[in-house]
């Protein structure tokens, strides 16, 4: 099993839509939710995946072609 943390910053049109979810169920990836700001307009998450590696390349993947920014995260923003 590997992990991987990365931010998500979503567009506009992609707020309201449930990526993550959708992530979770369609590549057999766990999603851990560690820090996150969503408003009406904007939103980004910072997720912790756990998964085979390639399933998780092959969700990351998926969710850039959505549109969302995909960003890498060293170490671990909530316990330092």
């Amino acid at each position: 099993m590997a992990k991987q943390r990365v931010k998500f910053t979503f567009p506009t049109g992609l707020i309201k839509e449930p990526v993550i979810w959708k992530l979770g169920k369609d590549f057999d990836v766990v999603t851990n939710i560690r820090r996150a700001d969503v408003t009406e307009d904007r939103g980004w998450v910072i997720l912790e995946l756990e998964g085979e590696a390639e399933e998780i390349e092959r969700g990351v993947r998926w969710v850039e072609e959505l549109g969302v920014r995909v960003d890498p995260v060293p170490g671990d923003i909530v316990e330092g």
